[in-house]
């Protein structure tokens, strides 16, 4: 399954942080743990490109920041979110293990804050170099081999996280057949729900080499099946929610790092789930940005 992060026991993690002389340091942190939980509160994320160079600048953005920026964000929020969501390309360019090594310290105060974590992959992250950074999550037994893939059940609705990663560096994604009968078998076997399906590439529609190959029998599997409410995805660097002819919510991810075209907004989603849909909010990282606070109240399909 996708790498699921649990919240980090505070008495372990104080007693190496005091010895480290970095107990105060964690303040932050520790008062985040202490708000109420929101069953119904959900933090997107998508594309952080984390590089092992903290320094690193790619198009002029510095990845860590952002990624900072938004992780105080999160620990700001007056009520703690049910789970992060990160939908893949965690890494700068081919997934190098200093790249997750970086993540997995970035990632450490929203965990403290006692926020699971859902790491997925994209077409910038490396399989092996991903499961060795998370040993103990990446050694657990997995619905389709060799693939990064979940069921995770709310109260509210049920989450489905594919893995679309084809090959490092090969920018189309593929679910493939195995990973398809999966998602089929496992949508028949829970109805009661709202279905919400996220997974790193676009919907690959338009020609071109850059979103799902296998697009159309994906397709063919969520829209006849009406619990799928929303396909939930990133690679693309661009902030844009639409529906298609069925339904179904097509909810474009921005990125935490840096966007493909000036003046598009990367920054991160607040969502809340609701008893008949979902309130987006976006967050730019940019507090200027037009966009910046942009909401979007989205109705499931009947």
């Amino acid at each position: 399954m996708p790498i699921q992060l649990a919240p980090l026991s505070r008495r372990r993690f104080l007693r190496r942080a005091a010895l480290a002389g970095g107990g105060l340091a964690l303040i932050p942190e520790l008062l985040a743990a202490t708000k109420p939980l929101d069953h119904d509160s959900w933090a997107f994320l998508s594309d952080t490109h984390l590089a092992a160079d903290q320094s690193f600048l790619c198009r002029g953005i510095n990845m860590v920041q952002h990624f900072n920026i938004v992780s105080k964000e999160l620990l700001a929020l007056p009520r703690r979110p049910a789970g992060v969501f990160l939908t893949g390309d965690c890494a700068y360019n081919q997934g190098e293990s200093g790249d997750y090594a970086l993540l997995t310290e970035l990632i450490t105060p929203i965990r403290l804050a006692q926020m699971p974590v859902h790491l997925a992959l994209g077409n910038h992250d490396q399989r092996e170099h991903f499961w060795s950074a998370f040993h103990d999550e990446g050694a657990a037994r997995r619905p389709v081999a060799d693939r990064q893939v979940a069921l995770l059940k709310t109260s509210r609705a049920n989450w489905f996280i594919l893995d679309s990663l084809d090959k490092t560096l090969s920018t189309p994604g593929l679910l493939g057949p195995e990973q398809l009968h999966w998602l089929a078998k496992s949508l028949d076997e829970h109805q009661s729900k709202p279905a919400l399906v996220l997974v790193h590439h676009n919907p690959g529609l338009n020609g071109g080499n850059m979103g799902l190959k296998d697009t159309l029998p994906f397709l063919e599997i969520i829209r006849p099946r009406k619990q799928v409410k929303a396909y939930i995805y990133g690679h693309t660097h661009n902030w844009k929610v639409e529906q298609d002819h069925s339904g179904i919510h097509l909810i474009n991810l921005p990125p935490v790092a840096y966007v493909f075209h000036d003046g598009d907004p990367s920054g991160w989603v607040h969502a809340t789930l609701k008893s008949n849909g979902i309130r987006l909010e976006f967050r730019s990282i940019d507090p200027n940005h037009r966009a910046h606070g942009e909401i979007h109240e989205l109705q499931w399909r009947e």
